[in-house]
């Protein structure tokens, strides 16, 4: 058995010859977790939370591991951060502007991807492919290139009105969604939204939007052994110590014969783990 001690943080991924690999960091000790399907793994929580910002002592967490302190302090709390739309860097009210220059006021992709069913959503450049992963999409497809979150997000509202913005996690769960050709689907689309398009272009320039009809789809595959029939949510705050086998890992799940672990959600939680 190996043990390992630490603060949970979402997991690190790579995408190696189209396969989603995982590695768990707690607090330096690296477990390359998509070699354990199949093994017996038990996590127990310690009964500390610490912010993944500030690294303050919390009671409870908030938005996937921050401090109540800082969801009112850091820009990448801000609401503008779920719905980019409403950025409001532009108008000098963003709460940390130099955060803002780095990763709002920078090139972003709107893409297509399949997970629970076809969504639209952005990611900035450097995020791609793991923004896509961290979604469990077995495909994806960037389809505009825009020059900054704001404008990602007004292109998403526009392609939300015709199809899906967000992932439903338990279907994504549950297995393979059927393949869709996306490069079709494009096109349909973006007919669709082509007043939007030009309105945008309008407001914020012509090379604030530029389509991309050339990109490759991207498949994707996980390290998954079995899906489960039945969806149930481990809770460390409802259930401090589990053991299960670990049945395969899609999105940022932990998939174990007794239910699944959205490890993302207890970022900054204290835990042992063994294998």
């Amino acid at each position: 058995m190996t043990e390992y001690t630490g603060h949970l943080h979402k997991m690190h991924i790579q995408l190696v010859e189209g396969q989603a690999q995982y590695e768990l960091n707690l607090d330096g000790q690296i477990l390359a977790v998509h070699e354990c399907i199949g093994r017996t793994i038990h996590i127990e929580f310690l009964e500390e939370i610490h912010c993944v910002a500030c690294g303050r002592l919390t009671k409870k967490s908030f938005q996937n591991g921050y401090c109540f302190p800082c969801i009112q302090r850091l820009a990448q709390c801000d609401l503008c951060i779920v719905k980019p739309e409403r950025c409001h860097h532009h108008l000098g009210t963003c709460r940390e502007p130099e955060w803002g220059d780095q990763h709002c006021m920078q090139a972003h992709y709107v893409y297509l991807a399949n997970s629970s069913g076809i969504k639209v959503g952005i990611t900035r450049g450097s995020n791609i492919p793991y923004r896509w992963i961290d979604q469990g999409a077995s495909q994806a497809l960037p389809i505009a290139q825009v020059a900054t979150r704001r404008v990602s997000g007004l292109l998403e509202v526009a392609l939300a009105q015709h199809v899906n913005d967000k992932t439903n996690w338990r279907k994504m769960l549950k297995g393979v969604p059927e393949a869709v050709d996306l490069p079709a689907l494009r096109d349909e689309l973006l007919a669709q939204v082509q007043t939007e398009i030009a309105t945008i272009q309008q407001d914020h320039g012509d090379e604030s939007l530029i389509l991309l009809p050339d990109e490759a789809v991207v498949d994707i595959t996980y390290p998954i052994e079995q899906y489960l029939e039945k969806i149930t949510s481990m809770n460390l705050d409802k259930t401090p110590a589990f053991s299960g086998t670990l049945l395969g890992i899609k999105g940022q799940y932990l998939i174990f014969d007794c239910g699944v672990m959205n490890v993302r959600k207890f970022a900054g939680y204290h835990v042992r783990l063994s294998v």
